[in-house]
């Protein structure tokens, strides 16, 4: 139980709904910020603004997927209010207050370190990454099929990176009956794709790769697939970047070349929201429950 436990839960998207209703049923006392819009109450949780925090009282910040943007600004689809994360709300709360994302980026990383806050980076975790790789693959399968007019079965499927994610959607899609093809840079992740049955590159040849291509999926966050590489693809080639903002891709040059590109982090949030907030609900409570103990 999470009796005595009282956390904040700013922003966030339909996965915290589910994250919001473990904890309430573990008996936490929970706040909710952005959450004004939203029909459904819950025992135990109050909302309220921002401004109106127990800050000094609080136990956790639970903070959406992506953490916060650029600028500190929250996320919510249940709110209209615009909500600013700040260094100076952290300061306010108490020596051993944990702050809960998905991700962070030099902003929310910035205000962490500053105020001397333990900062849990949720999709940094092995076991709740692959448990999202589930919901990102089907939601991977979905997008392929709305945005093609040819089978998954005997194409011509790239996938960039041969982390948690890109070992499940490679995987998935050669069980489909699609001929995979995986780019990745370590030599011992080469070793593995070749054992799965794959066809193996290194990533410095990707431009020599991708000629026969018809889907290419990109799980690397960082420029791969530059202009360059678009330049060489076949003109019906799809590109979907399950990479995490602003991905990895030229979306620039591939809408002037008239090739589809779709950024798509996220997906888990997207297609399976439900499943996707139990993934973190479960976790997160697991950490609560260790952190108060």
């Amino acid at each position: 139980m999470l009796t005595g436990i009282k956390a904040a839960i700013i922003g966030g998207d339909a996965r915290q709904l589910e994250v919001i209703r473990k904890l309430a049923a573990l008996n936490a006392s929970l706040y909710l910020v952005g959450f004004d819009q939203l029909d459904h109450g819950f025992t135990g949780a109050t909302k309220m603004d921002l401004d109106d925090l127990p800050l000094g009282e609080l136990d956790a910040l639970i903070l959406p997927v992506n953490g916060s943007g650029p600028d500190g600004e929250i996320d919510t689809i249940f709110s209209n209010k615009k909500i600013k994360f700040t260094e100076e709300i952290l300061q306010k709360t108490k020596p051993s207050c944990t702050v809960f994302s998905g991700i962070t980026n030099p902003y929310l990383t910035k205000c962490t370190s500053n105020a001397n806050k333990k900062h849990i980076k949720l999709f940094e975790r092995d076991d709740v990454a692959i448990y999202n790789a589930i919901p990102t693959v089907e939601g991977t399968i979905m997008m392929v099929i709305q945005h093609t007019d040819f089978t998954i079965h005997q194409s011509n499927i790239m996938v960039l990176g041969f982390g948690r994610v890109g070992f499940s959607v490679a995987r998935t899609f050669a069980n489909l009956g699609a001929n995979v093809s995986v780019g990745a840079r370590r030599s011992e992740h080469i070793a593995r794709i070749t054992e799965m049955g794959f066809k193996p590159f290194y990533l410095d040849q990707l431009e020599n790769e991708v000629e026969s291509i018809d889907v290419c999926i990109n799980t690397i966050p960082a420029p791969i697939i530059t202009s360059n590489v678009i330049s060489k693809m076949p003109s019906h080639t799809l590109i979907i970047d399950l990479a995490s903002k602003p991905g990895g891709t030229d979306f620039r040059f591939a809408e002037k070349r008239g090739i589809k590109a779709l950024l798509a982090p996220g997906l888990p949030g997207i297609v399976a929201p439900k499943t996707a907030g139990k993934i973190i609900a479960n976790v997160l409570t697991q950490l609560l429950m260790d952190e108060s103990n």
